[in-house]
């Protein structure tokens, strides 16, 4: 029996409830109907009160959760899809990310958001904002792609005392499978793991694209080159002692990701290493984005929207051959 990356997410969820009456989940249509993607289904029975229908106002949700939090509790808001955050923008980089800042009270919400693409998912249901939302200070921005990270992370994210966007990945809920959950849970925000050893290149990446950038190791060992995968599991904080690290043994260094390319992570992963560790590298640091363009609906058209194994495998030679 095997558990999927959506299930570590609902019972890190229901472990959080169970063993902290003040925490309750938020969000739209996630009591009976179990939320869009079914990421508290049953929790509604389970914890009677606790696990609340929301309006139709991501403003009007996150607002309340600052407010509840104020008052001692710590709320889990689930947005829809990571694009309708946009609806509480304010809210989330004004009020709960400055707060702190302006008061030094603490706000420990969890603002959970379904990132990332699907196939024939379109522009308004797949867009990746975590390097959005790493803009602005006071927010720490999560982003699993194993099991055992949904799991830890998340409730991590809810012991925190700061507000955090959790950026759990739309594609991952079914397909990312492990035996079971952890049994000690690890709490390593901001601390990157290197998810492959490899002596000749650096491929930085994290969310979906971990697993990109695994096959595209895989297929390029058969040429023999032998790539180390760095998965940032958290991008803000970042984890830039690993990534040196990793740097100074290849030489070498490609960042990927599944966000647009102005402004995002990989700019900002490459920009530190640029500054910190231009002296360990044997050739110009590149990144892989998907396109600067809105995200379309037809699966082929996804497909070829975004980074690739093949399209890190191509990356990959072109720099080697630097």
């Amino acid at each position: 029996m095997s558990i999927t990356y959506l299930e570590a997410i609902r019972e890190a969820q229901a472990r959080a409830l169970r063993e902290n009456p003040n925490v309750y989940i938020y969000g739209q249509d996630i009591g009976a109907y179990g939320g869009a993607f079914k990421a508290t289904k049953n929790l509604a029975k389970e914890f009677p009160g606790r696990v609340l229908d929301s309006p139709i106002s991501e403003d009007a949700m996150v607002g309340s959760a600052i407010g509840a939090s104020l008052e001692g509790m710590r709320p889990i808001v689930e947005m829809q899809f990571a694009d309708f955050s946009a609806n509480g923008f304010n809210q989330i980089v004004n009020h709960a990310g400055a707060y702190f800042y302006r008061s030094g009270v603490s706000l420990p919400i969890t603002i959970r958001l379904p990132n990332g693409g699907n196939p024939g998912a379109g522009p308004f249901h797949s867009q990746s904002l975590e390097s959005l939302y790493a803009h602005f200070p006071g927010l720490i921005i999560m982003t699993p792609a194993t099991v055992d990270d949904a799991y830890n992370l998340l409730l991590e994210a809810i012991a925190l005392d700061d507000p955090v966007l959790y950026c759990e990945h739309k594609y991952l809920y079914n397909r990312v499978k492990a035996e079971r959950l952890p049994e000690e849970v690890s709490f390593s925000a901001g601390k990157a793991l290197c998810r492959r050893p490899g002596k000749d290149l650096t491929l930085v990446t994290y969310a979906a694209a971990l697993y990109d950038a695994l096959a595209a190791a895989t297929e390029l060992e058969k040429e023999g080159i032998d790539i180390e995968v760095i998965d940032l599991r958290t991008v803000k904080p970042l984890d830039t002692p690993t990534i040196l690290q990793s740097v100074a043994r290849t030489g070498h260094l490609l960042a990927v990701s599944e966000g647009w390319p102005w402004g995002g992570i990989n700019a900002e992963v490459i920009a530190r290493v640029a500054s910190k560790g231009f002296h360990l590298l044997d050739s110009p640091p590149e990144r892989l984005n998907c396109r600067d363009t809105p995200i379309p609906f037809h699966p082929d058209l996804w497909l070829a929207h975004k980074p690739s194994a093949a399209s890190i495998v191509k990356k990959v030679r072109q720099m080697l051959e630097w």
